[in-house]
């Protein structure tokens, strides 16, 4: 017995005058998780930590019904949406937010709270925080040791935010609305395009006297979109090529789609030339 003890005490020792740079590694009890899914051209993720049933009765026992939940260990889960979503048929704008629930017999409600510090952060939670509340049936599931969010059913426009425990399912849908947000991407890269193409005219027309590769350039970005500035670069152009009369055709369609546009910061210059081309062949 003797000899026992004075290992434990060796043990010990050895223990408490281990460097302050030596850190015992052991598992945590609730190891931290991270899942994201990507729907269409949003991401969602959820970062929480998954605590293990260990033979324990999860709900009414270790998680009271009725009370609000951080829906893990630690500090409350958090859920970020890189675009705005609807989740569970709400509007939630793009952000992330502290994912709490309250369980219930015959349903859940499922909270989203701005507030990121809840439970280990020493934040506590105040419903005035609420972003959305929405409700969810639980369903009964095969048993599952640790606690787990998936993503289910995800198509281009929506999927299935899973939470697993015990026994039990929560499941809420979330919807994007990717068709607007690729129409809107083409719409970025085709604006993008002509300005790009525009600029390259005036560029070449500039640095290398190559009027015809720098015209090329312009049509390029016309027949993409017409806009004042790709219409008042070819006008330049064919007038420094001596083509005054067609400039002058180029240089009123800049003017009268420079009317409708408030950062039309070459007017003066479109205005001058319209005058000096004028008769001019």
């Amino acid at each position: 017995m003797k000899k026992l003890l004075g290992c434990v005490v060796a043990v010990v020792v050895a223990l408490t005058t281990l460097p302050a740079s030596a850190q015992l590694e052991l598992p945590a009890a609730s190891p931290s998780a991270k899942v994201s899914q990507d729907v269409g051209l949003t991401e969602i993720s959820v970062d929480y930590s998954s605590p293990a049933v260990k033979g324990r009765k999860i709900w009414g026992e270790l998680v009271p019904m009725d009370q609000v939940w951080r829906t893990g260990a630690n500090m409350a889960t958090k859920i970020t949406f890189s675009r705005d979503v609807t989740f569970g048929g709400k509007p939630v704008p793009a952000g992330t937010y502290s994912l709490v629930t309250i369980p219930m017999q015959k349903e859940w409600t499922v909270v989203l709270n701005k507030e990121l510090g809840l439970f280990g952060g020493g934040k506590a939670y105040d419903q005035k925080d609420d972003v959305v509340r929405v409700s969810a049936t639980p369903a009964e599931i095969p048993s599952r040791e640790r606690l787990t969010f998936l993503f289910s059913n995800t198509t281009d426009d929506q999927t299935s935010l899973d939470f697993e425990w015990g026994t039990l399912r929560v499941s809420v849908p979330v919807k994007t609305d990717t068709a607007a947000y690729a129409q809107a991407n083409i719409q970025s890269a085709v604006n993008g395009a002509w300005r790009s193409l525009a600029n390259a005219a005036r560029y070449v027309a500039d640095t290398s006297k190559d009027y015809n590769t720098a015209l090329g350039y312009a049509d390029d970005s016309l027949a993409i979109q017409s806009h004042w500035f790709n219409n008042w670069i070819k006008a330049d152009i064919l007038a420094r090529s001596g083509k005054y009369a067609e400039a002058r055709k180029f240089a009123q369609t800049a003017w009268d789609l420079g009317q409708k546009d408030q950062g039309f910061f070459y007017k003066e210059q479109v205005a001058k030339a319209l005058q000096d081309w004028k008769g001019k062949k």
